[in-house]
This record gives structure tokens, C-alpha cells and sequence, in this order.
């Protein structure tokens, strides 16, 4: 199934959110995060997400971070998706997609009886992401087209360059940066980033440095 997935303000969105804390995984505004879902936990959360406003928190964990804690400690900052596709495979697992609608800011996290995670969450600080395609103008998209090639030659990658051309930055930036193979740390910098031309910023720089480590990497004799 298919839902609508806008959402105007942080006024529209809900003050309690379930986290879906993944490794990794990134979700910007507007950006679309395929899910195989098949942990029973994260089955109940999304049976009571449907039943609801159908949105998801996802979240890394913090590497970094000590607690005492049986739960793994979250970074502060994670973006809201809503279900916007939705099916079941036939085995037990959902196939779900989240499209991402704004970035919160976790206040705390409350002890629910659910199975899986909730946290009160914060959107004021994230108010520019409800405005599609807000700061496009400001992306020095060369930067990031010079940055994707240089990877993608140095990766021996393909790439499909006239879907790459088309999009527009917003689009261009968010879906790089979703399917950019960095760590947790880069990906959360990513995430954190203060604008989109920011976002922009950091993919290139975190990618250059990327290249830069390929380049000096010892080579191993067989």
C-alpha cells in the first residue's frame, strides 16, 4: 500500500515517536529508506505505527557512548519517516518504506512497555526540513559531481550518469549521502549537518578524505 507523506510543520508531528535504532542507516527529508523487517519487536512497532500516524524514528546507535544500560546508548539526533510503502512477504517478514519527513532532536527517552524503543522527540530545531528543496541554490553541485566520479572511477563503480544530471541538488545530495558506504560517525555527521549546501560540504570532504586513504593504503603481496 501507499501513503501520503507530507507533513507541513513540526507542529503536525507527534511528540512521541518509536526509534528503529539501525547501524548505518540514514534517512534524510524527502529521502526513501527501504527496510526488510523480520525481528519481532520491530514487527509490533510497525503494526502499531499503521494503526496510527505511521511514523518511524530512525536512529543509530552511538559507538562511542558508555551506559550502564542494557539498551545500546542513541546519538541525540535522528530523522522521522513515515510508511509510505507497505507489504508483507509471506514468510513473516514486512517490506516497508520509509519516506523521510524531518529531522528531531531526542529529549528523552521513556520507559515504554512496548517491546521496542520510544523516545519524546523534538522538531523545532529541524523546521527547515519541512520546506522541500530549501537551499538548492547554495550546493556547489560540481564539487559533488567531481567528488561522486572520483569515487566511483577509484571504486571501479557504475554509474547511471543521466539520472545523476536530472536530479535536482536537494534530491542529489540526500539520495548520495543515503547510499554513501561511510561508517556510522560519518553518515550521523552527515544527518547533523546544519543545511543542505552543509550536507553538501561534508559529503565532499568525507569522501575526499576516503580517496585519500585508498591512495595511501599499503598494498598487500600475494
Amino acid at each position: 500500500m501507499s501513503n501520503e507523506t507530507s507533513a507541513g510543520s513540526c507542529l503536525d508531528m507527534p511528540n512521541v515517536v518509536p526509534l528503529f535504532p539501525l547501524p548505518g542507516a540514514l534517512l534524510l527529508p524527502r529521502g526513501q529508506l527501504p527496510l526488510n523487517i523480520f525481528e519481532p519487536r520491530y514487527l509490533a512497532m510497525i503494526d502499531d505505527a499503521l494503526k496510527g500516524h505511521r511514523i518511524i524514528g530512525m536512529i543509530q546507535p552511538d559507538p562511542q557512548a558508555v551506559s550502564s544500560r542494557e539498551a545500546p546508548p542513541l546519538f541525540k539526533v535522528g530523522c522521522a519517516g513515515r510508511i509510505s510503502q507497505f507489504a508483507e512477504s509471506g514468510d513473516g517478514r514486512y517490506l516497508i518504506t520509509l519516506t523521510g519527513i524531518a529531522r528531531f532532536a531526542v529529549v528523552d527517552e521513556i520507559a515504554a512497555v512496548t517491546p521496542y524503543r520510544q523516545a519524546k522527540v523534538d522538531f523545532a530545531a529541524f523546521q527547515s526540513d519541512f520546506r522541500p528543496r530549501l537551499g538548492e541554490e547554495e550546493v556547489d553541485r560540481d564539487s559533488v559531481l567531481r567528488a561522486l566520479r572520483d569515487f566511483a572511477v577509484s571504486n571501479s563503480l557504475q554509474i547511471d550518469w543521466d539520472s545523476i544530471h536530472e536530479a535536482p541538488n536537494e534530491a542529489l545530495v540526500n539520495a548520495l549521502a543515503m547510499m554513501s558506504p561511510f561508517g556510522p560517525r560519518e553518515k550521523q555527521a552527515l544527518l547533523e549537518a546544519a543545511n543542505l549546501k552543509g550536507r553538501a560540504e561534508v559529503l565532499v570532504a568525507i569522501t575526499e578524505i576516503e580517496l585519500a586513504r585508498s591512495k595511501n593504503a599499503p598494498t598487500s603481496l600475494q
